[in-house]
């Protein structure tokens, strides 16, 4: 199935139905008075997150997306129909936005969430509703309203807690492969990942992680060179990057410190809050290495741009379970940070309102 994580899409809601007005007719009732039905409402357009559904596939052909109207009012007191709202299931991380306000409508981060696109029109009111001692014959009702249209774009941010940035070919597709059961596609040349690749890496029964293994950046990534920038949004939710290098490349010329520092130049250029976030180096391929121990420490003096850095031969393996542990650790640390800052802020809001 194609990989889809952006669309346009336009949502109509439907009209509500018109009141009306109507008397009664019945042939031993002298006076009969109004009774004209309300007109029911239209349908509305949601949004709903769907945790088994992965891309917005479904909305690349298939780009207008309208509810049916609510039927008219009748007489005998009968109101119209309400129309049934359309539900609209989208990935977990799906960003709907408005691209006529640029209003964030919704952003869907968790199963089941649903939000409001496009709001039915009410329904009109009949002359049931106008009846009074001294209007005993309306004649007046109400037309229904009309329901919102709307031009939407839809984005999806994967939802994971780990990225992989890197040069192509500098082992992300295998590294995902070594420490998760995601079976990306690998091979000995270059944007093998043509799209993003989630796999879940348990650490224990208990404790587990995501991983996100987007296409490989280049040079002039940030200005829309080669197929990474395109999917440089996916690492906007991650809380760490790993940041891994080929230490022992396979063409002549290639120096590994140049290509590590290409790919922060593209980070910053294109996000400096993606720049800024916690990013491990890992040191790929030292099995290909003679001199390991002298190559590892002359590429660190002269690149220093990390928070932490880790040794590793994803194809064998090699280094792969420590890191693991520590990327657990850090992200449990992490966590229980954030919910100090919740539990912190929470006091200072409930002692302002004191």
């Amino acid at each position: 199935m194609k990989f889809i994580d952006e669309s346009r899409i336009e949502v109509i809601a439907g009209n509500g139905g018109n009141g009306i007005a109507s008397f009664r007719r019945e042939k031993y009732i002298e006076k009969g008075g109004p009774d004209g039905g309300d007109g029911g409402r239209g349908g509305s357009v949601y949004a709903e997150a769907d945790r088994n559904i992965n891309t917005l596939v479904d909305f690349r052909f298939t780009k207008t997306f309208r509810a049916r109207n609510g039927e008219p009012g009748r007489g005998s007191d009968c109101y119209g129909k309400g129309a049934d709202d359309v539900i609209l299931r989208m990935p977990v991380g799906t960003v709907i936005t408005d691209l006529d306000s640029g209003e964030v409508i919704a952003d869907l981060t968790h199963d089941g969430e649903r939000a409001l696109l496009a709001e039915g029109g009410k329904g009109g009111l009949g002359n049931l509703h106008f009846k009074s001692s001294t209007n005993r014959a309306p004649r007046q009702f109400t037309l229904g309203t009309e329901g919102q249209k709307r031009s939407l774009q839809l984005e999806l941010k994967v939802l994971a807690d780990v990225g992989l940035l890197g040069m192509p070919n500098a082992g992300k597709s295998t590294f995902i492969r070594a420490v998760s059961a995601a079976r990306p596609k690998v091979a000995d040349y270059p944007f093998t990942t043509l799209h993003p690749n989630l796999g879940v890496v348990r650490v224990s029964s208990e404790k587990s992680f995501v991983i996100a293994d987007i296409p490989g950046l280049i040079e002039g990534a940030a200005e829309g060179a080669g197929l990474g920038h395109q999917f440089l949004r996916h690492l906007a939710r991650t809380r760490l990057l790993l940041h891994l290098v080929d230490i022992a490349p396979a063409y002549e010329g290639t120096n590994p410190v140049s290509e590590a520092r290409a790919i922060l130049n593209e980070l910053k250029k294109y996000d400096k809050s993606l720049y800024e976030k916690p990013r491990w180096l890992l040191l790929n391929k030292v099995d290909l290495l003679e001199d390991r121990d002298a190559k590892v420490e002359a590429f660190l003096r002269e690149f220093s741009d990390y928070d932490r850095y880790f040794v590793i031969s994803a194809i064998k393996g090699e280094g792969c379970k420590e890191l693991t542990y520590a990327i657990m650790e850090h992200l449990l640390e992490s966590n229980a940070r954030e919910q100090e800052m919740i539990a912190d802020s929470a006091q200072e809001s409930d002692a302002g309102s004191i």
